[in-house]
């Protein structure tokens, strides 16, 4: 692991955060990536400082592309900010390298309780020996976003399109309706006579991309709906399921679809032709994606969105993955009582209904939620799509383990594999026996 980050430091030379580390007592260096976010927060820094005089907050917006790969570097350096925007992908290398402050052990933020928050997010943020490093920021669900103006041309109703089902055998109605929503170079739907699935001018259903290890906006909602678990327990898992029937059935009709023309080839997706471009320039009709993908999608000229429920699978019910983000904190900041107050802070219902307000994302507290949804609601948005399956309990989470990048190492190529070159899905059985060997290695 230490030869792993000091590679990632020299990778990154020494421009390693986009602003000078402060090292004041009286001031918190706060990073994070999502520039929707960015105004909420620097609102919430505002608020803070107010209720602190003398503290000041420094927060540092660091885009996706690069944020990891800064941070890793600035722990290195002893140049880490003080608080930091987690993803639960991340946890356990964090806490494998012990370079995160127990929450439960400080006054300030020992006060933080699961029932704080959305059912299952703040239990996620317990690392294996019990201690909190993470407080509950906001959370995310996947749902289908649409073209309207094309379901409708295709004859297919909004309550049609919230009441699909789908099984791997022959796709059930969520195939027929990605079918009748393709259309060829000629005009020809994907279910009509004559379709040329070697020509086509709108997917039925976009691309975004082979879904590294978890799949969270490609094939988690399916495989959920499947009744399949990716490991053996529900957090900090030993093994993972990859070579399970309910899988790798799903993963075959899945990227199969590409194969019959009604998902977009493989080699259709890159950094800028994401599922949501897709969606908005007309190239799909439906992507599966996230609810923080709704402001950007319902921002795009000329689209005349919709939000779906994910279809209902073999198991008899819809699933859809929930995942939350949490703001952790460092060794270093762990030292300062500015710091720990700011954590706090931001896990309060002063502070996420303060986000909630903006309208990007779903804040982690119940009330930071309904803010969230009313600010959605006031634009004509409904979001009813992603907050449903968290209040009928058809959510499931983010697969926890330790060695997180090893299985997405594996699990990715295995994939494209599979998506791009029509590899037999039984191929997944020796990629799920290297990823259980090197977690059975301690």
């Amino acid at each position: 692991m230490t030869a792993v980050l000091a590679l990632s430091l020299l990778a990154t030379g020494c421009g390693a955060q986009s602003s000078p580390s402060v090292s004041s007592p009286r001031t918190v260096t706060y990073w994070l990536w999502d520039s929707n976010q960015l105004p909420g927060y620097e609102r919430c820094a505002r608020d803070f400082e107010r209720r602190n005089p003398g503290v000041k907050v420094a927060i540092s917006q660091i885009s996706w592309e690069s944020y990891w790969t800064k941070l890793t570097a600035s722990l290195i350096a002893g140049t880490e900010p003080d608080v930091f925007t987690d993803h639960i992908t991340k946890f356990a290398q964090f806490t494998d390298l012990d370079v995160l402050a127990p929450l439960d052990e400080l006054p300030e933020t020992k006060g933080i309780k699961d029932s704080d928050y959305q059912e299952g997010l703040a239990a996620a943020w317990k690392g294996q020996d019990g201690h909190r490093y993470g407080a509950p920021k906001d959370w995310d669900t996947i749902a289908m976003f649409y073209n309207r103006e094309m379901t409708e041309e295709a004859g297919i109703s909004d309550r049609t399109l919230n009441n699909l089902t789908w099984n791997p055998a022959d796709g059930g109605t969520f195939e027929k309706a990605v079918a009748r929503l393709t259309v060829d170079t000629k005009g020809r739907r994907g279910d009509e006579p004559g379709f040329d699935k070697n020509h086509v001018k709108t997917y039925g259903l976009a691309t975004n991309d082979e879904g590294d290890a978890d799949g969270q906006t490609q094939w988690s909602a399916f495989t959920g709906s499947a009744g399949w678990n990716y490991t053996d327990k529900k957090a900090w898992g030993t093994r993972y399921n990859y070579d399970q029937k309910a899988f790798q059935s799903t993963i075959a009709w899945y990227f199969g679809l590409a194969e019959k023309g009604y998902l977009a080839p493989f080699e259709n997706f890159s950094e800028s032709n994401r599922a949501e471009v897709q969606l908005g320039s007309g190239s799909a009709a439906i992507a599966l994606h996230g609810s923080w993908m709704t402001k950007t999608v319902y921002g795009m000229k000329g689209l005349d969105p919709g939000i779906a429920l994910t279809p209902v699978g073999p198991s008899g019910h819809r699933a859809t993955m929930m995942n939350g983000l949490a703001d952790s904190l460092t060794k270093r900041g762990g030292k300062k009582p500015a710091a720990r107050k700011w954590v706090a802070y931001l896990a309060s219902d002063a502070c996420q209904t303060t986000v909630g307000e903006r309208g990007t994302v779903f804040p982690a507290t119940k009330s930071g939620t309904r803010t969230a949804i009313a600010a959605y609601r006031k634009e004509g948005i409904d979001v009813t799509a992603f907050t449903r399956p968290v209040a009928d309990r058809t959510t499931f989470s983010y697969p926890i383990t330790d060695y997180a990048a090893d299985v997405v190492a594996l699990m990715k190529p295995a994939l494209q594999d599979i998506y791009a070159n029509g590899k037999p899905v039984s191929s997944l059985d020796t990629t799920n026996r290297q990823i259980n060997r090197i977690l059975a290695q301690d």
